[in-house]
């Protein structure tokens, strides 16, 4: 298990503090999973996946605009490299039974071998490849997250 802070500023955005309280990308976190591709945020509503979300896929290099994808239930995001390819970004959220992810192949996502970053992955559990790597974002009184990865 890793933990990690994540901090809001208005001069520098999103920072990504490392357990020694040292700045680290949101990218070092997807290096230290490697080869793992898909991973599955738990938090509750407004606890910052999204936002985690998005910095990720900007620091991966896509020049997409990075949503939550409510309604659509996954948004495809074109990454440069050296993650040359798509990721998919799902928001199972709105789903109302696992049936729903399979008609709109869901697998076929998630064993592409490009990454899946998956927001309210308990509707679509039975789903997700052994190796998915969990990451639970917590806020925190003074207004940071805390970030508990498990690989």
């Amino acid at each position: 298990m890793h933990i990690y802070t994540i901090k809001k500023t208005k001069e520098e955005g999103l920072l990504v503090l490392n357990e020694q309280g040292e700045q680290v990308s949101a990218l070092d976190i997807l290096r230290q999973a490697e080869p793992h591709r898909v991973f599955a945020f738990d938090g509750q509503m407004g606890a910052g996946k999204t936002t985690f979300i998005k910095k990720l896929c900007e620091q991966m290099g896509t020049t997409d605009v990075v949503n939550s994808p409510t309604f659509a239930i996954v948004n495809v995001y074109d990454v440069e490299q050296p993650y040359r390819g798509e990721v998919y970004h799902f928001d199972c959220y709105r789903l109302k039974d696992i049936r729903e992810a399979i008609d709109f192949g869901a697998e076929d996502y998630l064993y592409s071998g490009n990454y899946c970053f998956i927001e309210w992955p308990e509707m679509i559990e039975a789903l997700l490849p052994e190796d998915t790597v969990y990451i639970r974002i917590t806020p925190q009184e003074n207004g940071d997250r805390q970030l508990t990865i498990e690989i």
